[in-house]
């Protein structure tokens, strides 16, 4: 089984510092009284480009090679990995495409547009947009960096998982926002390899959960990308999956799917409570404890993975629209 080491993960947190945010752990008053047991969250949403992608992309960036650096880089995205790569991309002055499908927020696509980077709309899911990763990596030779199944994204995104046991040593769960497993996959081989005992829950959408539904048929599968609040975790996890499926098969002790419902009081939670705007992607760990579908019984770290979201929409949440009907 491939797997990405702690040696690796913290040999990315070395090449990463100073190129993206150390960002703060808070402990919650409101989700501690409801969990009793103290609740902590991980504020990655205020890292630069407003999420944790940012990691994964610089730690790839900046591991490439001088002739691949001078060809330029390309991945497909549901929006912000793209806007992390385009950022990294400007940093390290080289050519960025970022290709998307139809069901990336226009607000996303700007982002991505304002770092400079080049954008290509295809079909309607991540697996449409890879086709064309595929053909210009063939064809132009530009580096793929994919958003989640490559060693030094996972690694990149590990370095959150030595963050939050230095800041919350005593962490008895963590939670952590699942997609296509790259987060997850570097938190927790980080967490394991320093604290076998720690509980890695993944928090995903019920609608289009595609890593829990490779798991649950012990194999990656197709999943139909719909519509969801949580955008971010959108896609497939990729059928020829190299790394992301094995490790959170290996490492991660359960997986939770809330419903949009569910995801909005996430949304509306951090803004009323904590005072944060977050994306529906980054408010499932939240989500998850308001809904009663993790019940923690010691310290426990939350995991806020993105603040991108349109900001339309989330004064239509914080008002009382509940999941899908909001968009």
């Amino acid at each position: 089984m491939a797997r990405v080491e702690i040696h690796a993960i913290e040999a990315a947190g070395a090449r990463i510092a100073g190129a993206v945010r150390r960002t703060p752990v808070e402990r919650s008053a409101s989700l501690s009284a409801l969990a009793g047991v103290p609740i902590h969250l991980k504020l990655e949403h205020q890292q630069i480009t407003g999420a944790f992608k940012l990691r994964g992309a610089t730690n790839a960036i900046l591991s490439l090679s001088a002739a691949e650096k001078a060809r330029g880089v390309v991945a497909a995205s549901t929006g912000n990995h793209g806007r992390a790569l385009a950022y990294a991309a400007a940093a390290a002055g080289i050519r960025c495409v970022v290709c998307m499908s139809a069901l990336v927020p226009e607000n996303k696509l700007a982002a991505i547009r304002a770092l400079g980077a080049e954008t290509r709309i295809v079909g309607r899911s991540q697996d449409d947009a890879q086709v064309e990763v595929d053909r210009l990596v063939a064809d132009e030779g530009l580096a793929g960096i994919p958003p989640f199944d490559h060693p030094a994204v996972i690694a990149g995104q590990g370095t959150l998982g030595l963050e939050i046991l230095a800041d919350v040593p005593d962490s008895q769960c963590v939670l952590i926002p699942l997609s296509g497993g790259g987060l997850i996959a570097g938190i927790a081989a980080a967490i394991k390899a320093k604290n076998p005992s720690v509980r890695v829950v993944g928090v995903s959408m019920a609608r289009g959960a595609a890593m829990q539904a490779s798991l649950a048929a012990g194999r990656p599968v197709a999943v139909e990308e719909l519509p969801t609040l949580a955008d971010s975790l959108g896609g497939g996890i990729g059928l020829s999956n190299r790394w992301t499926f094995d490790m959170v098969r290996a490492f991660v002790d359960e997986v939770v799917l809330l419903s949009e419902a569910e995801i909005a009081a996430g949304i509306r939670h951090a803004y009323a409570e904590e005072r944060e705007i977050v994306e529906g992607g980054g408010a499932v760990g939240i989500a998850a404890l308001l809904a009663g579908k993790v019940r923690p019984s010691g310290p426990t770290v939350a995991l806020l993975s993105g603040r991108n979201i349109a900001m339309d929409l989330h004064r239509r949440i914080i008002s009382g629209a509940d999941g899908l009907e909001a968009t």
